[in-house]
């Protein structure tokens, strides 16, 4: 198997469908993961916008799998990983990698507070140790205001330095410029930082980032990839206000339950609305009242329904 080479671009953390009786519908993901990569956009299965806490590890490697003998690329997939349990991170983190996907990104074990940067290096050298794989690519996932454990400068170089060819980027889902910038400084070898939104995705580039890892990519791939490959030139900033608008229409929401009345409506197909408890779906007024606005900007999401 040839190592999986680091990820850079436009990833989506892929939204999960569920079916009447909140089973996971692995058919309707491999149709969504198709549309993303016709669109240029990675897949980060399992990441906050995919209800990955709602979901238990037996799903994971069963969607996951199920997604691989269905011929999704493993060279885009980048699945979330990390649990609170060391045992659950290893277990599914050495099942993606065995598969041969591009990456695995990786929350920190977020239950206990205030931990030291001495224990979240212990714990991801145990889930190294224990996957036991050359080919295992980590992505750190940064999000402190859902987590409330994060990674300090000092502990991401600590870790990239320890492992420089396992620990090979990370998701900054701050939300604070000058947090990623300060990630992006550290100018270690070949490390990829990822904002967590479009919003700063030019910001990013020309800093020197990798691109965006953004829930709002489920449903506006295409124009998040094309400001990627056309940061440097002479429209960027009009491209990247666009994108800010569209994703200050959806921001008016909880994004998950908002990305998924997008796809109800675009896609035709009511059954994307369903979210897993304790998350409610929006309401036929609040949905009604997002895509109209979206309507109105120009949104739209070619070859949906093809």
């Amino acid at each position: 198997m040839v190592a999986p080479e680091r990820l850079s671009g436009v990833l989506s953390p892929v939204v999960t469908p569920f079916k009447d009786d909140l089973s996971p519908d692995p058919e309707k993901l491999a149709n969504h993961c198709r549309w993303l990569l016709d669109h240029n956009v990675g897949l980060a299965a399992f990441g906050t916008n995919s209800e990955a806490n709602s979901l238990a590890v037996e799903e994971k490697i069963f969607l996951l799998d199920y997604l691989v003998d269905a011929g999704i690329d493993v060279s885009r997939l980048m699945p979330g990983t990390g649990h609170c349990a060391l045992t659950d991170t290893v277990k599914l983190t050495k099942h993606a990698a065995k598969l041969g996907c591009a990456g695995a990104l990786m929350l920190p074990p977020f239950y206990y507070k205030e931990v030291s940067d001495d224990g979240l290096y212990a714990s991801f050298s145990e889930v190294i140790d224990r996957v036991g794989s050359s080919d295992l690519r980590i992505y750190l996932y940064h999000f402190p205001l859902i987590a409330h454990v994060g990674f300090s400068p000092s502990l991401i170089e600590r870790l990239a330095k320890a492992f420089p060819k396992t620990v090979v980027g990370i998701k900054d889902s701050s939300g604070d410029w000058s947090n990623t910038e300060s990630f992006i400084q550290l100018r270690l070898d070949d490390f990829r930082v990822f904002v967590g939104s479009e919003s700063h995705l030019l910001q990013n580039l020309r800093a020197g980032g990798a691109g965006c890892i953004s829930g709002t990519a489920n449903v506006n791939p295409a124009a998040i990839h094309q400001l990627t490959i056309n940061w440097e030139s002479s429209d960027a900033g009009d491209m990247q206000k666009k994108l800010i608008e569209v994703r200050s229409i959806v921001e008016q929401y909880p994004m998950i339950p908002a990305i998924k009345a997008i796809m109800a409506d675009f896609g035709q197909d009511p059954q994307w609305n369903i979210v897993r408890p304790p998350l409610v779906s929006l309401s036929r007024q609040n949905s009604a009242n997002l895509v109209n606005e979206l309507r109105q900007s120009g949104f739209d999401m070619p070859g949906l329904l093809d």
